[in-house]
């Protein structure tokens, strides 16, 4: 409940239990006490009404306290009103000795006024009243007190745990990235370098060769350095994210499949659905898987042909490539890449799927979801 709420049962208790009573026992007396006992209860009802929801200094504590002494000098006693005035001296002292003096005058007072109008037993129901009160206000001031201590003790845990939260993403987010730079860096950069160092090797090597083949390995490796250049001012922010223009994938794999071919002298077979409906994200990531797996070949199967082929059916977006090539064990197999292309498409809800043997080539398929799972 709220304080208003605590403040208004506590009005309804002080008028039912404190100021009724006193009420009650004078209604047959007739004479000057009477008419005094309804004006203390006028005025207690009166500064009720007026200031029932207002915190209340040492000057209206002290007031309360003669007010009380005076009404068990009078008929009706006092001792039921002091009972239920208490919690006001709780309530309105800004401090357990203040509350514990202040009620204890009150019931001083009031165990006076009832001896003057020789009452001995409201006397004692004052000071009784007094002292389970004091017992009471301690006992809730301590388990506020505990209450207040563990509030703030929470509150500070709390604020240690969010920033080591806070910490733990940064951290995540750090993770997250350098793994996501590493990815592209090894999709784009690496495989860039790996190469021009096969055609500067090949292009080496056949110095006092053919010069017409020797001139398009070198053209060769001076456009897979632009590209590198231009993939390193993307990566580091000095130019707008590129990698593909908006629009079909295909002329992009048409080329590098066509690069590919030139540079390593494999056959490639390509059959490429031109209606391929993807966001830039998904064109991308064909792009990659398709660098990845070509690189792959290049590197190590040995393969005399290359296939491929892209296709979209009415759930997902499929990508296959396939060399005859001497193959692997696939379970044996923990590569960068591999990794980075399952990653690339678990990020985008696709699959990776890599069939190999010895001796009979490889198979990989990239699956993107697009409208759902059949």
């Amino acid at each position: 409940m709220t304080d208003t709420t605590h403040r208004r049962w506590y009005t309804a208790a002080w008028l039912l239990l404190g100021l009724a009573p006193p009420l009650i026992a004078v209604g047959d007396d007739a004479g000057p006490p009477r008419w005094a006992v309804l004006a203390l209860l006028g005025a207690a009802l009166a500064y009720t009404a007026v200031h029932r929801t207002r915190d209340h200094g040492p000057a209206y504590l002290a007031a309360l306290a003669a007010g009380l002494g005076a009404m068990a000098a009078l008929p009706g006693g006092g001792a039921a009103l002091l009972v239920a005035a208490l919690p006001q001296f709780w309530f309105h002292s800004r401090g357990r000795r203040f509350a514990v003096l202040a009620s204890g005058c009150a019931a001083a007072a009031t165990a006076a006024g009832s001896l003057l109008y020789d009452s001995p037993g409201n006397a004692a129901v004052a000071l009784t009243g007094y002292g389970v009160s004091v017992l009471v206000g301690l006992l809730v001031h301590r388990l506020a007190a505990e209450g207040e201590a563990r509030a703030v003790a929470l509150t500070a845990e709390l604020s240690a745990t969010q920033e080591q939260l806070a910490q733990a993403h940064r951290r995540e987010g750090a993770a997250d990235e350098r793994e996501r730079m590493a990815r592209e860096i090894h999709d784009t950069l690496a495989q860039g370098f790996a190469s021009i160092i096969v055609l500067a090797e090949a292009a080496r090597a056949g110095l006092d060769g053919d010069a017409e083949h020797t001139s398009r390995q070198l053209a060769s490796i001076e456009r897979t350095a632009r590209e590198n250049f231009a993939e390193a001012r993307v990566l580091v922010g000095a130019a707008p994210h590129s990698g593909l223009r908006p629009g079909s994938v295909v002329p992009t794999l048409r080329r590098t499949l066509e690069r590919f071919s030139q540079d390593t002298g494999i056959s490639v077979g390509a059959e490429l659905a031109e209606d391929v409906h993807c966001d830039q994200q998904t064109r991308i990531a064909l792009l990659r898987c398709t660098q990845e797996s070509l690189a792959n070949v290049r590197k190590h199967a040995d393969a005399s042909t290359v296939g491929v082929v892209l296709s979209q059916g009415p759930y997902a977006i499929e990508l296959e490539i396939t060399d005859d090539g001497r193959g692997f064990v696939v379970e044996d197999s923990h590569g960068f890449g591999l990794d980075g292309m399952r990653r690339r498409l678990h990020e985008l809800d696709g699959e990776l799927t890599v069939t190999s043997s010895i001796g009979d080539g490889t198979r990989v398929l990239a699956t993107f979801h697009t409208n759902g799972r059949p």
